[in-house]
């Protein structure tokens, strides 16, 4: 029988509210001005994305180039970072870096997804470098990937569940079976449904929490979904919306006592 965790201390009691991208809905998204407008607007857990520049420089960003944020076909591993620097989108820096948005909101608690191997070093130097535990957790789709942060970053900073380990859970969920969590693992972290798989249901809430796991899901921006998902029993939503989100939160009496 798997034994349930202590609360780890990136995580407060549930449900909680993150900030996808700081709110990519707005229009812009990863950004300074979008961290600091979910911030304004009550949130504390805020996702994020990383990949690395040329010169080792973990810059905060969701795609691999510069096309849909700024208009320019350029990959950000085939740049310096003051190349890169130099990108502005509405006279504003198009790409922020990794210590700097650590640096400007200490308060926050940052979920950060790693897109790309080349960033897994760079990210979790910064991590141990601007960040205590309580503040980040760190996250891929790619198992082989997480594996080699959680190497570099050490028990003590959160983790989610990557791709084929969230398989593992939900297959455990309908058939038994142990599941072997590493110790850094504090959520896992999916969309309700993959292809025409639906993953997030009572049966896999209910063994998640069994072995002390939050569940997180993302990305919903529907009122009656997140309503649906909160009466599921999820700890976290991820949402594009951020007002949505948190007028949902205030109807159901849970914002006023959000970290």
């Amino acid at each position: 029988m798997n034994t349930p965790r202590p609360l780890h201390p990136y995580l407060a009691q549930p449900p909680l509210a993150f900030a996808h991208r700081g709110g990519a809905a707005e229009g812009d998204e990863n950004t300074a001005d979008a961290f600091a407008r979910s911030v304004a607007a009550g949130y504390r857990y805020v996702e994020t994305d990383v990949h690395a520049t040329r010169d080792g420089v973990a810059v905060v960003l969701h795609d691999p180039d510069l096309r849909r944020v700024a208009g320019e076909p350029v990959a950000v591993a085939s740049v310096t970072w003051q190349d890169l620097a130099s990108v502005r989108v509405g006279g504003a820096a198009a790409v922020p870096r990794l210590d700097e948005v650590l640096d400007a909101w200490p308060e926050i608690r940052f979920n950060i997804d790693v897109k790309d191997d080349r960033a897994v070093e760079p990210t979790v130097a910064v991590v141990r470098a601007r960040a205590t535990p309580d503040q980040v957790l760190l996250a891929s789709f790619s198992d082989a990937r997480l594996r080699r942060v959680r190497e570099l970053a050490g028990p003590a900073y959160a983790t989610s569940l990557a791709q084929k380990e969230t398989a593992r859970l939900w297959l455990a969920s309908r058939f038994g079976g142990r599941v072997k969590l590493p110790p850094s693992v504090v959520a896992a972290q999916v969309p309700v449904r993959f292809g025409a798989v639906r993953v997030v249901d009572r049966r896999f809430v209910a063994h998640a929490h069994r072995l002390g796991l939050q569940v997180h899901v993302w990305t919903i921006d529907d009122p009656a979904e997140m309503a649906g998902l909160l009466d599921l029993g999820v700890d976290g939503i991820m949402t594009d919306r951020i007002d949505v989100l948190r007028e949902v939160f205030v109807d159901r009496g849970l914002w006023k006592d959000h970290p």
